[in-house]
């Protein structure tokens, strides 16, 4: 059932489309995440930055750690750290963080030098105010102008306020040559909304996504269904037509101009030439067995009569059955190599020295043969254009009643090939069916040297494999002009 299931076009194009989704969906989805966590989180640290920033100034224009204004440690918990370490002032109710220079959330009061050398009943006012307070010399005047730096590092960590621990963006500030040394401010920015937020697409995603994939997965699977529904029905026909041998029946073509209406139609042009090329190979066959009976036959019975009476064997109308059976033979072969695609070669045959031999190998006649041959050379079987030349000659000598004209010569990328005669000519009606396999006219058909009506179906045949033509009309002396066209061989 798995493999009847996958093995369904339409079951692995809803695969194929639903994964490729679900990756795009995959990648889009994370990608919105690290965007949107990446601008919430520059978000925190510049929230974070500017909060430092604002108590950085406090410190730089001569406000004493203790004495700041820093923010509610709820949203922003800030720490102010001496360079030993020492936490000088921090934000009200904190009571734990990390991630920051000091550990540390309650304050110190730092050591403060007398320049005044104040009295002894003064000092314990001055050292007592454990937020840094004003003691003797301690006024806000008394601190000088702080040097803030221009960039703040960042950092990640946590910050408990009223029992309440929350993940927070921190910047650290740094705050140079104060009455305290070197100071940094440490201000955090609470990444709750950074993390709702992510929380919030991330459920939505993941609630989302499997029904947007059941979505595209429904969808492909009705297209895909709708889009193969006319290949179910070219194979079920393909499947009637192989079972029943009708090669006459037509697989339906859909009235749409896509890919499958096209498949259709080559489907039906292909069932078309395969039905004409069977019909052809039985008619072949049952003409090939008729013409073979006939000399066969004659051949046995004179062999017959010849075994019981010698003296009335006739030798010539032997030689003659078998001469012809052996044309026949050859001819059949012939076609049968045509028909299983030989090629033609590449030899350069000369057309005029082709034709001279031919008509030196026939015996002088009862008609005059005129010639006018042009030498031009062409490529491809010698022994099939000889054929083909010897056809046309036998067919020109079997019907001119005085004379044969043979002609070769060049015009421009053709070598032409003329062979007409003055005998009644070919109807014009008639003129395509003569090239077809044992199809003689009446007139041949009632002559005893009448051949079996192969020999213009095999030059026509040779004649198309060379990549050239064979036609008939009429000819000037009023008989039929037989012309052969074949392509110039390039030049070597």
């Amino acid at each position: 059932m798995r493999r009847r299931l996958f093995g369904s076009v339409r079951a692995r194009a809803t695969l194929g489309a639903t994964l490729v989704v679900a990756v795009a969906l995959l990648a889009a989805g994370a990608s919105v995440l690290l965007a949107l966590r990446s601008n919430l989180t520059d978000q925190a640290s510049s929230e974070a930055e500017s909060s430092a920033r604002k108590v950085a100034v406090s410190i730089a224009t001569g406000t004493a750690p203790a004495a700041l204004e820093l923010p509610d440690g709820d949203d922003t918990p800030v720490q102010v750290v001496d360079g030993d370490g020492r936490l000088l002032a921090a934000s009200e109710d904190l009571e734990r963080i990390s991630g920051t220079g000091s550990s540390a959330v309650r304050p110190v009061t730092p050591p403060v030098d007398d320049d005044d050398g104040g009295d002894d009943d003064g000092g314990d006012d001055g050292g007592s105010d454990r937020h840094g307070g004003k003691g003797k010399g301690g006024d806000d005047d008394s601190y000088a102008y702080g040097e803030i730096a221009d960039d703040a590092e960042g950092g990640k960590g946590s910050a408990t306020v009223d029992g309440e621990t929350r993940d927070h963006r921190f910047a650290a500030l740094e705050v140079k040559n104060t009455r305290q040394g070197d100071l940094t401010v440490y201000a955090g920015a609470s990444l709750s909304a950074e993390q709702s937020a992510v929380g919030t697409a991330l459920t939505v995603m993941l609630t989302g996504f499997p029904v947007l994939l059941g979505v595209v997965g429904a969808v492909t699977w009705l297209v895909t269904r709708r889009a193969l529904r006319p290949v179910e029905g070219i194979r079920s026909e393909m499947s009637a037509i192989t079972a029943s041998q009708d090669l006459a029946r037509r697989v339906p073509e859909p009235a749409t101009h896509d890919e499958v209406a096209r498949l259709a139609r080559t489907t039906n042009e292909t069932l078309a030439a395969l039905e004409t090329s069977v019909e052809r190979q039985r008619r072949f066959v049952a003409d090939a067995s008729h013409e073979l009976r006939s000399p066969i036959a004659s051949l046995r019975t004179q062999l017959e009569v010849g075994a019981a009476h010698p003296e009335l064997l006739d030798v010539e109308g032997a030689v003659a059955d078998t001469v012809r059976l052996q044309e026949l033979a050859a001819g059949l072969l012939l076609l049968a190599r045509l028909d299983a695609g030989e090629r033609p070669g590449e030899a350069r045959v000369d057309l005029a020295t082709l034709s001279g031999e031919e008509l030196s190998q026939r015996p002088a006649g009862r008609v005059a043969v005129r010639t006018h041959l042009r030498p031009v050379e062409v490529a491809g079987s010698r022994s099939q254009l000889a054929r083909v030349v010897g056809n046309l000659l036998d067919n020109a000598q079997r019907h001119a009643r005085s004379r044969v004209d043979i002609a070769v010569r060049a015009e421009g990328p053709w070598a032409v090939v003329e062979v007409g005669d003055d005998g009644g000519g070919v109807p014009e009606a008639e003129r395509e069916r003569i090239f077809e396999r044992f199809v003689r006219l009446d007139d041949a058909r009632a002559r005893d040297d009448g051949g079996a009506g192969l020999g213009l179906a095999i030059a026509r045949d040779v004649a198309v494999r060379h990549g050239g033509a064979l036609t008939v009309r009429s000819s000037p002396a009023g008989g039929a002009l037989f012309e052969l066209r074949l392509p110039v061989a390039p030049a070597p």
